[in-house]
Parts: C-alpha cells; structure tokens; sequence
C-alpha cells in the first residue's frame, strides 16, 4: 500500500473562529441598546416636539414588546435600557389585565399609603384609571425628569406588591416579582436622580 502524502490538518480553531465570523458580539448589542435608550430618553426630554410623548406611550404597540424585549430585556436594571424594558413591560401588563391590575392595586394601596399618594392614580383605582397613570408615567419621559417617572412607577409596582400579598391566589413568586420590580426602578431613579445633580454643578 502506497503511502498516502501527509497534509497538514486545518486547525479546529480557525475552522470555529471562521464559522463565528458573521456573528453578533454581545457587547455590541448591549452598547448599541444602551445608546438607543439615551437617545430616546435623553431626545424626548430635549424635544419641543408635542407629538413625541404619545411616539413614546405608544412604542411597544407600534414595535411590539417582543422587538422591545429583544433589544431591552437583557440589560442591566440601572440602565436606561433596563429602565426602559421594565417601564414597557409595566405598561403592556396593565394593558393585558387592568381589571385584574386595578382588584390587585385596590388591595394593596391601604398597606402603601405613602406609595400610593407617589404613584398618581385616580381613586377609585379601575381599569381605565390604571390604564391613563401607566401611560403618563410613560409621557413623562419626555415632559418631567425621568427620576420622576421611575420613581412613580416604582410606586405602582410597590402598591401593587402589596395587594398581591393580601390575595391568596396569588403565588409568593409573583409577590416577590412585583417587588423586586419596584425595588429595581427605585434604585434606578436614584441613580438617575445622583446623574442628573452631578451634571448641574
């Protein structure tokens, strides 16, 4: 048997970094969707455009939460692109359920007062009142400081936290999910409110 010619094997490493080249780096995806946050929270408050505020409400009904979701969702909470994911998916859950939103909101805004008086909404506290606060908490991206508009919407969430502990058909999970949503655009609107004083001195 004739000896076959040695070649000398293509190395798996350049055959995986070949394959991989056509790839999306992740932390491009992470500062493109960053920049796009500050763009957009940072452009609506600079504009003296009427009609940007109602763009903005009405984002994820135009682009849809999933293509929100795609961009946003993976980012960190004290981000303007994780602020942004949780005040949309805030607004499209109000959406979904407000009769189920406002039995939970009603249940918990004794056990919140202060929260309650912060998040803004109607009383009484029926579908279409929490439909209206979501979306002006959503407006004032573009008409107040967006520490305001966390902050109100970290109140919601906290009332609405507080309701869910009271029902006993609803999950401890969902509770804790609720609160830590509150407890994250809190934080956030903090961090937001210390950008916004070191940026005046």
């Amino acid at each position: 048997m004739a000896d076959r010619p040695h070649r000398k094997p293509v190395p798996r490493e350049a055959a995986f970094f070949d394959e991989q080249q056509d790839g999306v780096d992740p932390a491009l995806v992470t500062e493109a969707a960053e920049r796009a946050a500050v763009l957009l929270v940072r452009g609506a408050h600079d504009s003296a455009d009427a009609g940007v505020a109602e763009r903005l409400v009405h984002l994820a009904d135009t682009e849809g939460i999933e293509a929100i979701a795609q961009v946003w969702s993976h980012a960190a909470a004290d981000s303007l692109a994780g602020c942004l994911w949780r005040l949309y998916l805030l607004r499209s859950w109000v959406y979904a359920d407000p009769a189920g939103v406002a039995r939970q909101f009603e249940a918990g805004r004794g056990r919140a007062e202060f929260a309650r008086v912060v998040a803004g909404v109607a009383d009484p506290p029926g579908p279409d009142e929490l439909r209206h606060m979501v979306d002006e908490v959503l407006r004032g991206i573009a008409a107040s400081e967006f520490a305001d508009v966390l902050f109100r919407a970290a109140a919601f969430a906290r009332v609405v936290a507080a309701g869910r502990a009271t029902l006993s058909e609803v999950p401890d999970a969902d509770v804790r999910r609720m609160l830590v949503l509150a407890e994250q655009l809190e934080s956030a609107g903090h961090v937001e409110l210390a950008r916004g004083l070191g940026s005046t001195e």
